[in-house]
């Protein structure tokens, strides 16, 4: 199949689930979830017809590396409240780096011990934990926005999301890039040192990058000028840091995000205006581009024989958040400059902890070549699965149990 067939099959699809978006709202689905059912029934339908969906492993790699990611790191970026993200931003750093690794750690161990069958080695373990700790907030978001959440529980569940969501991408391309490349000289002290340059270069770029941005806005510039900068800054911080200086391009976006996010808030609400909508029509699109390529690859025969795996994925990820944030949150609340965290809000960031977009777009990346890959696949997709139809739907119950 040609890319123009892949690229009306996918409009055909979109078409088809935004015509059931009311019927989404009516029964409390979120729209992720209905994109996820139209790939898959659409896929399917295509596959009984006789057709080839034409899909292939390299498309979704530079589809959803080059595309789709920096897309939606930019857009939850520029929208963050910064005044409230920077005052609770010790709580978040700790968060979505030394918590997160640790919740990766533990949902691999509980993987590493519970998949009962050979050819899943304890990196592959770790490559499965550090993927499905990506949080995604977007389902959360929207419906905190509905319900007129508190900001400050906002900021927390957005701002850990989009820090842990770079920490998972880079401890995701050293893990993966120790396996191709074989190496057994890598010990817990260089793979540190290379967490960190790869994780501030990141960041440095995008200071760069988003300093240079700040300047030109400065200027008087119309709508127009603004998107079209702003899509250079996203998409140009990415590539610079990845390819140029082999550094976080999502760290150097999210920074850039940042920054312009800072400058916007500057000006009255009507002169950025057009860019928030520009933005929110991008990370819309890439967000459903996403889901369907999930449904898309979903097959009944992953459930058939992966649902023991699925199972414990979905176990591994309850756990090892509950201990984040349960375990820690409590302690970290008692330390200077950190304001306290209530029952209320831990319940909401425990089950609001849902995986999306970001889980699937490393299971998607995954190379054929691994002979676990699919294993892994399946148990993103099993919890991915979960946080759409059975912890996103019941998070407005929680929000109105706990008065939120």
């Amino acid at each position: 199949m040609y890319i123009p067939h892949i690229v009306l099959m996918f409009m055909v699809m979109l078409l088809f689930a935004v015509i059931l978006v009311p019927l989404a709202k009516r029964i409390h689905l979120p729209f992720s979830a209905l994109l996820v059912l139209g790939g898959f029934f659409g896929s399917e339908l295509i596959v009984a017809l006789g057709f080839d969906t034409g899909l292939r492993w390299h498309h979704f790699h530079d589809l959803i590396f080059f595309v789709l990611l920096p897309s939606l790191i930019f857009e939850s970026a520029i929208n963050l409240n910064i005044k409230l993200f920077f005052k609770n931003l010790l709580l978040i750093l700790i968060l979505s780096i030394p918590l997160m690794l640790l919740s990766a750690l533990v949902a691999a161990i509980i993987l590493y011990f519970g998949v009962s069958h050979v050819g899943f080695p304890f990196i592959a373990a770790l490559l499965a934990g550090v993927i499905l700790s990506a949080t995604d907030p977007v389902a959360v978001l929207d419906l905190f926005k509905r319900l007129n959440a508190p900001k400050r529980l906002s900021v927390l569940v957005d701002g850990e999301s989009l820090l842990n969501d770079a920490t998972a991408i880079v401890a995701f391309g050293i893990i993966l890039s120790m396996i191709q490349t074989n190496e057994v000289s890598f010990t817990i002290s260089s793979s540190f040192l290379l967490f960190i340059k790869i994780f501030f270069g990141g960041i440095a770029v995008g200071l760069l990058i988003g300093g240079l941005s700040i300047l030109l806005y400065r200027i008087k510039l119309s709508n127009t000028i603004q998107g079209v900068l702003s899509l250079v800054s996203a998409y140009g911080s990415f590539i610079i840091a990845e390819e140029i200086f082999h550094v976080s391009g999502v760290m150097a976006v999210l920074v850039t995000g940042l920054a312009i996010g800072w400058q916007r808030g500057l000006h009255p609400k009507e002169y950025t205006h057009f860019l928030e909508e520009l933005w929110q029509y991008n990370a819309y699109i890439a967000n459903a581009m996403v889901f369907l390529l999930m449904g898309i690859t979903i097959t009944v025969g992953m459930f058939m024989q992966q649902w023991e795996a699925m199972i414990l994925g979905i176990v591994a990820i309850l756990l090892s958040r509950a201990i984040a944030i349960f375990g820690f949150i409590p302690l970290l609340s008692k330390l200077p400059g950190i304001e306290k965290v209530s029952i209320g809000y831990q319940v909401i960031m425990f089950w609001g902890g849902l995986r999306g977009a970001i889980v699937l777009a490393l299971a998607l990346s995954l190379p054929l070549e691994l002979d676990y890959w699919y294993t892994i696949q399946s148990i993103a997709y099993g919890v991915v699965i979960f946080t759409l139809f059975v912890q996103a739907p019941s998070i407005g119950l929680l929000m109105k149990k706990f008065r939120l």
